[in-house]
């Protein structure tokens, strides 16, 4: 994509949206090490802590793309705001489907 359009090197939008994709793959890494510590049978998270670990990778992506997307015509402001106001909003529901979970 940038061989295509070196000019995007010269805005700040670019380096944040690789910045996240650093942090996915770091992410992908470390989810490759817990597969193969299950495997081994070593379960050192519990299934919340899972569950709002495979909810991070959701929020990266929802970063790389509205960063994308939006560019500069995002407020940075609204930007976090909206990025923390969706981290919630997933720790919530995880948080709903665990109390759904124990009741049955």
């Amino acid at each position: 994509m940038l061989t295509l359009k070196p000019i995007w090197l010269q805005f700040g939008w670019i380096y944040i949206k690789l910045g996240f994709v650093v942090v996915l793959v770091v992410y992908h890494f470390i989810c490759q090490s817990k597969i193969k510590q299950m495997r081994n049978g070593v379960f050192k998270w519990t299934s919340i802590q899972l569950r709002l670990w495979n909810e991070l990778a959701t929020i990266i992506l929802f970063a790389i793309v509205f960063l994308v997307v939006l560019k500069s015509t995002l407020n940075w402001i609204f930007g976090v705001v909206g990025l923390v106001a969706l981290s919630v909003i997933l720790m919530i529901a995880v948080k709903i489907y665990k109390r759904f979970r124990e009741k049955k």
